[in-house]
Order: structure tokens, then sequence, then C-alpha cells
């Protein structure tokens, strides 16, 4: 219970409480300015360039993440040759760390040497910027993130879709229901509780991202992947502007946790 209170209800009351207070280099102390903060934030040009950037990513990728992992989880449940070849291909990027397979991917996407645009090359399309062009940084921050993804994700879908009893596509078989039916009548229903499981998490994931932002792109070009968790790490740890970053901080839970109720009652099982 100790460490429960101390490792996450601690932090949580501590950073709503910072953000009503500024820190005074003048006298080395924090001065309550009660909601100064969040109207300062709200009203930061920067601060809604990187809230709209993390909707319009969190958008894209959620129900494409959502989407590959079920065919993923479908596709690895059938009886098909080299089915532990597909399986170990699915646990490689679960197994390598989000920093290192950003460092690895910007190699990859490098707009020169990079493995890409070799392969591009040979069909005769020339050099991409990827990670560095605006129209293209975001795209590339999606692909590696659902790349990193998918099989993660797939692993619970997977234990979801073998609860699902045999009996019940019999069932459904005898009364025509195959095929795309099957899946929409039958797999779906039986798969609200994982999915609604994996739908949330996923959405927290996403919202959270760093890592890519920080060790590749630097919020640009151009601000173009300037999450918000970017926006908040360079306000509290490069600015020392503590006050703001819990604001930022704030705002990003209360938009996440309406999010996920939203998720919730769409997904609720009601069994």
């Amino acid at each position: 219970m100790t460490g429960l209170v101390l490792f996450k209800y601690y932090p949580l009351l501590n950073g709503l409480i910072s953000s009503f207070f500024v820190d005074s280099f003048s006298t080395q102390m924090k001065v309550f300015v009660g909601f100064k903060n969040y109207a300062d934030t709200l009203s930061n040009p920067i601060f809604l360039n990187s809230l709209c950037v993390t909707l319009l990513f969190n958008v894209i990728i959620n129900p494409l993440q959502i989407v590959l992992a079920m065919a993923l989880a479908t596709f690895l449940l059938k009886e098909i040759r080299g089915k532990k070849i597909f399986r170990t291909i699915q646990i490689v990027p679960i197994s390598v760390s989000f920093p290192i397979a950003c460092i690895l991917w910007s190699i990859i996407l490098n707009p020169e040497q990079g493995l890409v645009n070799s392969i591009l090359a040979v069909f005769g399309v020339p050099n991409q910027p990827f990670l560095t062009d605006r129209s293209q940084a975001l795209w590339s921050i999606i692909g590696i993130a659902t790349w990193k993804g998918i099989g993660y994700w797939a692993l619970f879908l997977i234990a979801g879709l073998e609860e699902i009893s045999p009996s019940l596509y019999e069932a459904g078989w005898i009364d025509g229901a195959g095929g795309a039916k099957a899946f929409f009548y039958i797999t779906l229903p039986q798969m609200k509780r994982p999915l609604l499981f994996v739908v949330v998490a996923d959405t927290v994931s996403n919202f959270l991202i760093f890592a890519p932002q920080y060790l590749i792109t630097k919020g640009g070009p151009d601000k173009s992947t300037d999450f918000l968790m970017y926006e908040i790490f360079k306000n509290a740890y490069q600015y020392s502007n503590t006050g703001s970053a819990s604001a930022m901080m704030v705002i990003l839970v209360i938009i996440v946790l309406a999010i996920i109720g939203l998720e919730s009652k769409l997904l609720r099982d009601d069994q």
C-alpha cells in the first residue's frame, strides 16, 4: 500500500499541485498563480500545435494498429505452413526496445543511404526524405510505432480468440454464417473484452509516445512531430518551467481519460 501511494498517487497529486505554481528564480520559491498556467498553456500556439499533432497521430494510428493486430492475430491462429516462422517474426519487434527501434529505423529511413531508399532506387524511385520532411515525418513515425506495436497487441487478441468456443462457429456455419459474417457476428461480439483492453492500453501508449520525437525528429521538421509529451519534456527539463509542464500533463491526462471513457462506453460488454 505504501509503495502504491509513493509511486502512483503522490506523483499525480504533486503534478496537479505544481500546475498551480510557478518557480520564482529571484526568491528560489514557488509562487501560487492559480489557473494562470492553464490559461497560458491553452493560449500558447506551440501547445495548440502539439495538441493537434498528437490528436491527429492518435486518430490515425489507434484504428490502424487495432485492425492490423486483429488481422495478424487471426492469421497466426490459422493452420498454415511456416506458422512458427511467422510467430518468430511477430516477436522480433516486441523484443526490441523502443529507443533501439527508433535508432534502427532512423538508419533504415536515412534519406541518403537508408535501406528503404536503396530498395526504392531499384524501381527508379528517387530518394525520399521520410523523417526530414514535414509531409512525411509524421507518417514515418506512425509506421515505426505501428511496426513496434501490432505484434504486441496481437498477443492479447490471440488469447481472446482462443477463448471463443468452436461450437459457435459450427452453429454459425449451419445457419449460413461463414467467412465475413462469422467474423462480424461471432468473432467481434465475443472479443469485446479483449478488444476493450487493447484499445484502452493502445490509446494510453500512443498518447504517451516519446522516444521517436526525442531520438529522431526533435519535434521537427517544422514542428510536424512536436507531440504533447515532447513539449512537456521540454518545458520541464529544458526550460525549467515545471508549472507549465504540469498544466500540460494535467490537460493530457484529462483528454486521455475522456477518450478512454468514450471507448469503454462504445465497447462495453453488456453480457
